[in-house]
């Protein structure tokens, strides 16, 4: 199913989305999450929160309960053996498979905190690293899959969230 088809089927019932961009901006594309957050900015609707959260998304907990989204999405790199670029939407229960990206809490464990917290729907974008090593910026497959996913998400933002 492609990216968009599944973001339809996981937004039905959304009212509210927190977005958490993840990653560290000094180890080239796993600051993937915090180039697609930044791309977003300023073309989602009013009820779509978008976080920064490079590697600790744990300190943003407070600012996710205040908000008090229906669902989560926290995008971050993740080692899956695909392409880089390649976009995948994963529950965070299934992400033992998976390597994540330089954050020192787990995303399943953080995830069980905001479901436990404020009974939100959580899922992860994870998206296949090129290049983690220390440096600046991304990769050209992360620059332009980065555009393609956001331009994604725009579009299903503002067609799926009212």
């Amino acid at each position: 199913m492609a990216l968009r088809d599944e973001l339809a089927v996981w937004l039905k019932d959304c009212s509210k989305i927190a977005i958490l961009g993840i990653g560290n901006p000094l180890r080239g594309d796993d600051a993937v999450g915090m180039e697609i957050i930044k791309l977003l900015k300023g073309k989602v609707p009013r009820n779509v929160e978008l976080l920064e959260c490079e590697t600790v998304p744990e300190n943003f907990t407070r600012e996710i309960k205040e908000f008090n989204p229906t669902h989560v999405l926290m995008i971050d790199a993740a080692q899956f053996e695909a392409e880089p670029g390649e976009p995948r939407l994963v529950p965070p229960e299934n992400v033992l498979g998976m390597t994540l990206s330089t954050h020192a809490l787990p995303l399943s464990l953080m995830a069980e905190v905001i479901k436990d917290s404020i009974n939100a729907k959580v899922m992860i974008l994870g998206v296949q690293p090129g290049r983690i090593e220390f440096g600046e910026g991304l990769t050209p497959e992360l620059q332009k899959s980065s555009k393609r996913i956001a331009n994604i998400l725009i579009s299903a933002l503002n067609d799926f969230i009212k």
